[in-house]
């Protein structure tokens, strides 16, 4: 071998790329995605729409003209977008009663009487079977003086009904007593009361509200009796 000969060349060796892990690698993508994303420019006013509910405007389709003329014509159009549907009013009817009811005037038969007295209270009567007092009811108790011939009698009448409970004329024989331990009620005997139709003798006694009420009731009860006695024995019996 002669001293000329050049060694052989040999290649370098292939340059090895380092490996890189995957969390860099990773890294790496989103940064390039962040960088082309603040390229584009930024919408302000899809941003505040989206924010209060509201999306990017969007273009109103314009209908062409052609299209009003096919649409139906009427009742079965509906005006300016209201669902309400308008209700028909009825006509206005009248129809004349079959029977006229005429009004038919209640008499109480104290029409001919004036009131001299009034005063509300609470009657009682006396039942002789099981020997108490039953109450008959409350109301006003009147003193009712006839226009024509001057009686009085009095009249009493219950409350909402209006039934009569007391009717009788205030004759000489009649005395007022105080009923035992109670200075606002009074008893008498009647013998004649016609509040249940036919004439009967009753024991009645009356309460009120307080002794000054009791008082003024005995006043004007004697005063009537009083004028009923004058009025009898002014009579003339007949010929």
């Amino acid at each position: 071998m002669s001293s000329d000969a050049k060694p052989a060349e040999t290649a370098p060796p292939a340059e090895e790329k380092p490996v890189v892990p995957k969390e860099e690698k990773d890294a790496a993508v989103k940064e390039e995605k962040k960088e082309e994303g603040s390229s584009k420019p930024f919408d302000i006013t899809s941003n505040v729409f989206s924010m209060f509910g509201g999306g990017a405007g969007k273009k109103r389709e314009e209908k062409p003209e052609d299209d009003a003329a096919d649409e139906p014509s009427g009742s079965s159009k509906k005006k300016g977008g209201d669902d309400e549907e308008e209700v028909e009013e009825s006509p206005d009817i009248h129809f004349e009663p079959l029977v006229t009811l005429e009004k038919v005037e209640v008499k109480t038969n104290e029409e001919s009487e004036d009131v001299v007295f009034k005063m509300r209270a609470k009657l009682f009567k006396f039942d002789r079977e099981s020997k108490e007092w039953k109450e008959r009811g409350t109301g006003d108790a009147k003193l009712l003086k006839h226009k024509e011939n001057g009686k009085t009698r009095l009249v009493m009448r219950r409350d909402k009904t209006l039934k009569v409970c007391a009717n009788h004329y205030i004759v000489p024989d009649m005395k007022l007593t105080p009923n035992v331990g109670s200075d606002r009620s009074w008893v008498w005997n009647v013998a004649a009361d016609v509040s249940e139709g036919a004439p009967e003798a009753q024991t009645l006694a009356i309460r009120f509200a307080n002794s000054e009420n009791a008082n003024l009731f005995k006043e004007a009860f004697i005063k009537a009796q009083q004028e009923n006695e004058a009025l009898v024995a002014n009579e003339k019996p007949d010929a």
